[in-house]
């Protein structure tokens, strides 16, 4: 049978029933992990699923990110509202989607990790599974604000291969709907000639990480 977390909601299989003891939340409190660790290293561990209540520990809804939301253990290093990519490793294509942090629970697992319901079926499990394995990747905000740059330089130094990028600065960022954000960057690049700047505009699923589509254009 399923463990319950205090929402009545499955947290891990186990034989026995588990008690939620109420205490006070600390988003503080940390235990003993280095934060170093988890945001330098990737964790392995195991995923179930909840449907999530109304209320979470971070006053977070569930429904942030189209529900693609997770639950950790209160004693973990991972914050309030901060993503985390989860990568499916019981099946074979290995899916990964990123996941906002929205509750803390007393007494879970560090490595062990509570998704909605629809970020679990996201990651292609099956919910009669109960839980799989996953890997959990912590993206820091300087990660999570600089990946779309370094992504769009790339793109940019591909298309100008006799420039070279001497500066870029973020333009804009924009959220186009609940699966698709914007974002666009200005690059600097500089030749023996001549100096040019170009614009680059990216579009992609937050959830997935997936490109929906780039454009180049000299400005």
């Amino acid at each position: 049978m399923y463990a319950y977390d205090q929402y009545g909601n499955p947290y891990v299989y186990s034989p026995y029933p588990v008690a939620y003891v109420p205490q006070p939340y600390n988003p503080y409190q940390r235990g003993y992990y280095p934060n170093f660790y988890y945001r330098q290293q990737s964790v392995q561990g195991q995923a179930s699923w909840t449907e999530g209540g109304a209320e979470t520990a971070c006053n977070t809804p569930w429904s942030t990110n189209n529900y693609m939301t997770a639950a950790v253990g209160e004693n973990t290093p991972y914050q309030c509202g901060q993503k985390l990519k989860v990568k499916n490793l019981s099946s074979d294509d290995q899916k990964e989607i990123t996941v906002t942090v929205v509750d803390q629970v007393p007494n879970y697992p560090p490595n062990k990790i509570n998704l909605h319901r629809k970020a679990f079926q996201a990651l292609g499990a099956n919910l009669d599974a109960g839980i799989i394995n996953v890997q959990i990747t912590p993206i820091t905000p300087e990660q999570e604000s600089s990946e779309w740059g370094k992504y769009l330089m790339n793109v940019t130094q591909t298309a100008y291969p006799n420039y070279q990028i001497t500066d870029y600065k973020s333009v804009s960022k924009t959220e186009i709907s609940s699966d698709q954000t914007k974002e666009v960057y200005e690059y600097t690049l500089q030749s023996s000639q001549e100096t040019i700047k170009v614009q680059a505009s990216v579009t992609y699923n937050p959830q997935t990480g997936r490109v929906v589509s780039f454009d180049l254009k000299e400005v």
